[in-house]
Order: structure tokens, then C-alpha cells, then sequence
């Protein structure tokens, strides 16, 4: 079994739902989630929009390997009306990445892993830091909550009362 953390992101649509319905369905199909983080909406990341996201971080255990984790997440994706441009950074139903597949470095053209803009992304961190803050970077070698401290991301991000 892998120890496998999950960013989940959503700014269209019922964000909440899309969030609720993506972890059921990684639960039924891929593995058990251990920890679900609060859920945190906060502004787009990378571009422009006035759409803000929900955004949310799982730890799960499961027994794939990544390539078949990533496929069968972006079936999930797709399953949830998620539709795939040529620009990367676009309004989306859900949108989800691994941030980590146990301790492994991965460096694959359509999987690198860890997640390689993780130390930029306050609205990853601060959930994850919720759920894990002691877990160790395999390769910075520092944890998320020090990651968390040296953030230069000050986007607007705010924990939201009620979680999926």
C-alpha cells in the first residue's frame, strides 16, 4: 500500500459537490481515504478569473501503481465534466493532482512527482498542513509545515466552516 496525497480543486459549478462526489469515487474505485482536509476556497492560481476555487486535500492508501492512479483520477475528472484545453490554467469542474505517491521521485512526461509547484501553492499547503504537517518533501527533505512558512504565495485563501 501507498501513502498517497491528493489535491482537490474545483471552481465551477457546485463546487462543494464536485469535491464531495471526487472523494467518493476515489474511495469506491482507487483506495481508502485516511484524512480529508478542511475545505479552503481561495483565488485562481496562474490566471485570471473570477471564478474562486474550492480546493481540499485527501491522504489515501492504495495498492496501483502511479500511472494507473493518474489515469484513473483523470477519468474521475473527466466523469465530472472536466474538459481539457490546450492552456493549462483554466476554470474547471475538478481538478485533481497527486502531490505525492509515497516517498517515490517520479519523472515521467505526463506524471512528475512530487508535485513540482507544491512549495508555490499556499492553497495546496495550507490544507495539506491541516491533514500532515510533519510529513517530510522526499527530496526538499523539509515538512509541509516549514514548506507552509517559506510559501511567498499570499493569494487569498480562507478555510471555509464546513467540510466535505
Amino acid at each position: 500500500m501507498e501513502n498517497v496525497f491528493l489535491s482537490l480543486g474545483s471552481n465551477l459549478g457546485d463546487r462543494n459537490s464536485y469535491l464531495q462526489y471526487a472523494c467518493q469515487m476515489i474511495e469506491q474505485r482507487i483506495g481508502v481515504v485516511e484524512h480529508k482536509s478542511s475545505v479552503y476556497e481561495s483565488a485562481p492560481w496562474g490566471y485570471v478569473s473570477n471564478n474562486f476555487f474550492y480546493n481540499q486535500v485527501l491522504q489515501i492508501q492504495c495498492n496501483i501503481e502511479a500511472l494507473e492512479l493518474l489515469s484513473n483520477l483523470q477519468q474521475i475528472e473527466h466523469e465530472l465534466g472536466r474538459e481539457r484545453y490546450a492552456s493549462h490554467y483554466v476554470d474547471r469542474t475538478l481538478d485533481i493532482d497527486i502531490l505525492f505517491f509515497g516517498e517515490q521521485v517520479i519523472s515521467l512526461p505526463q506524471l512528475t512527482v512530487p508535485h513540482p509547484y507544491i512549495t508555490q501553492r499556499r492553497f495546496v499547503l495550507e490544507p495539506f498542513s491541516e491533514i500532515a504537517p510533519f510529513f517530510i518533501h522526499p527530496v526538499l527533505k523539509l515538512t509541509i509545515q516549514q514548506l507552509l512558512e517559506q510559501c511567498e504565495d499570499k493569494s487569498f485563501i480562507r478555510k471555509l466552516e464546513s467540510t466535505t
